[in-house]
């Protein structure tokens, strides 16, 4: 396993545990966040557990990288669907961009992983 490889993970494990946790609680900054982009309190909790597996997925992957190959094009398909969201609900580029660029990180640490 190589340096990029483990800071990528722990960059993207410990930003989606930052994200997860209000989701999964309900926290109410994230109750607005999400009722403005459309989702459902359902919706968000789903959300909230694809991340915390992703983020196992990830931390297990430096283990095994099939798992943390699998983890990371998840997350960056998650991270399109929110792109699709922001979109859709006309926020700015620059919000629209966040998780864009999270979704870059997840498949350039998805390509580390196939090369190593």
């Amino acid at each position: 396993m190589g340096i990029p490889i483990l800071v990528l993970t722990l960059i993207l494990a410990l930003v989606f545990l930052s994200t997860a946790v209000p989701k999964l609680t309900g926290q109410a900054a994230m109750r607005e966040r999400m009722d403005h982009l459309g989702v459902s309190p359902g919706l968000t909790r789903l959300l909230g557990v694809l991340e915390i597996a992703a983020i196992a997925g990830l931390l297990l992957g430096l283990l095994w990288p099939p798992l943390g190959i699998a983890a990371a094009i998840g997350l960056a398909l998650q991270m399109v669907g929110a792109v699709i969201y922001h979109a859709r609900a006309k926020d700015p580029v620059g919000v629209s961009a966040v998780p864009a660029v999270f979704a870059v990180v997840a498949v350039v640490l998805a390509y580390l992983h196939l090369q190593g």
